[in-house]
């Protein structure tokens, strides 16, 4: 498979470029030149096959031209040792709990298949990340976190030899739990206090990789959903949702509805939509931050500086997944905006809510069902409740488990929820971070100096 620039001017890159950089040359984010439909006699067959079988057919369709397949089925199944069970909360609607992982957040998954596809390169070989000239040969993973995704990275790659890892997130502005899972490791994760929001982090990230100097210095990449290592293996989800809801004889008018921040979640999901996933349609909820949301309504895209929510890791003003949705849709560019809007909005929805009606939602969903929503899975839960026809049945993405966000699930709920031991033992370690200004300049003169 190659992959391409949604930005149009840079050099075609094979899969190894593509996951070890990151980033093309000119800002794009890469792009497969194929999507691969898959066989209906698989899509049939799903409702009896486990999650890993789901699993590693869709990732031999996406990376099965580039990775050996013994080699992709160990990196499949050792990242998927845990399940995403689908949940009934009402008659209509069912959460897909993606929070059964390591950090018990649905980024576990894209997390730990970029480790270990990554770990694979490096063992294969070769010229890694495309700058041989670096002076060191650690391979640096930089991402930003506006919460779930600095933990599920910084513990993908725990301990992963010849990799370092720097965790960029905004000061203040992260739950302290989630806090605690990526400055509390050491080791080969280094933790990175950015005074600024989460908007300014990815910037830094995105930076780094166009500064030559110190591309020349280091070699560098990302795990943030940017990398396609990242968010594709996130479409195993919803192909394993529809399996679940299949079998149970509720897939015929299914909804999906993706609490969305920087769009690497629900653009996985459009990808499977691609390769031949039969879902209806499908919903992305926002909270506050309503760029996406405002584009659906008028076709035009106007990115802003992102707003502190309750539903904190969906708190971008300038989603980077937009890029690939909008190249998706167009056809790489050969479609004129106002057709690429239309087909767009044929197939998905939007919905934006503000904290007091998050709080609404959490405490009407738990006083009718018992079900304890987190703040983004509570923006799913309302979208399907408002949004679905006569007929459809509605599955939303509950992302991450609720005690993550406990002290505020417990003020809006009234409940003292109880908080798991693999949380509890990365309350227990002890913080270590580097405070740093959202200017570049300093952010590099760091990096230089490692």
């Amino acid at each position: 498979m190659k992959y391409y620039s949604t930005n149009g001017n840079a050099p075609i890159a094979d899969l190894q470029k593509a996951v070890v950089k990151g980033l093309a040359e000119d800002r794009g984010l890469y792009m497969p030149e194929e999507i691969y439909t898959l066989p209906k006699a698989f899509v049939n067959d799903m409702p009896g096959m486990k999650f890993q079988d789901i699993a590693y057919n869709v990732a031999q369709n996406f990376f099965g031209d580039d990775v050996d397949g013994d080699a992709l089925q160990d990196i499949v199944y050792d990242t998927l040792s845990f399940d995403c069970p689908v949940v009934k909360v009402t008659d209509n609607i069912y959460a897909l709990e993606l929070f059964h992982g390591p950090t018990l957040a649905f980024k576990d998954v894209g997390a730990r298949f970029m480790a270990r596809l990554l770990g694979y390169f490096l063992r294969r070989g070769g010229s890694v990340c495309g700058c041989a000239t670096a002076t060191n040969s650690t391979v640096n993973v930089l991402v930003a976190t506006s919460g779930d995704t600095g933990s599920a990275v910084a513990n993908g790659f725990l301990g992963v030899e010849g990799i370092h890892v720097y965790v960029l997130y905004p000061k203040g502005k992260v739950s302290p739990i989630q806090e605690c899972q990526f400055t509390t490791l050491g080791k080969n994760i280094t933790a990175i206090e950015v005074d600024g929001v989460f908007d300014d982090c990815q910037a830094l990230v995105k930076s780094a990789f166009m500064d030559e100097e110190l591309n020349k210095h280091m070699k560098l990449t990302s795990a943030n959903s940017i990398n396609v290592a990242r968010f594709l293996p996130q479409a195993f989800y919803y192909f394993n949702a529809y399996a679940r809801m299949k079998a149970l004889g509720l897939a015929d008018e299914l909804v999906m509805c993706v609490p969305s921040g920087n769009f690497g979640n629900i653009c996985s999901a459009l990808f499977g939509h691609e390769m031949g996933l039969p879902i209806k349609r499908f919903i992305a909820a926002n909270n506050a931050n309503d760029v996406f949301y405002n584009y659906l309504q008028t076709g035009k895209y106007e990115p802003k500086a992102s707003v502190q929510t309750l539903a904190n890791a969906m708190d971008v003003g300038d989603p980077s997944n937009f890029a690939r949705i909008l190249n998706l849709y167009s056809k790489n560019n050969a479609l004129t905006p106002e057709a690429t809007h239309h087909r767009i909005t044929n197939l998905i929805s939007g919905a934006t809510y503000s904290d007091e009606q998050i709080k609404e939602t959490m405490r009407q969903c738990y006083s009718e069902t018992g079900y304890v929503l987190d703040p983004h899975g509570a923006c799913g839960y309302r979208a399907l409740q408002e949004n679905l026809k006569p007929g459809e049945v509605g599955v939303f993405c509950e992302t991450a488990h609720p005690a993550k966000f406990k002290e505020k699930v417990d003020d809006i709920l009234g409940i003292d929820i109880e908080i798991p031991a693999r949380l509890r033992a990365f309350m227990e370690g002890e913080k270590q971070s580097v405070e740093l200004s959202k200017d570049f300049a300093d952010f590099k003169a760091y990096l230089m100096n490692q």
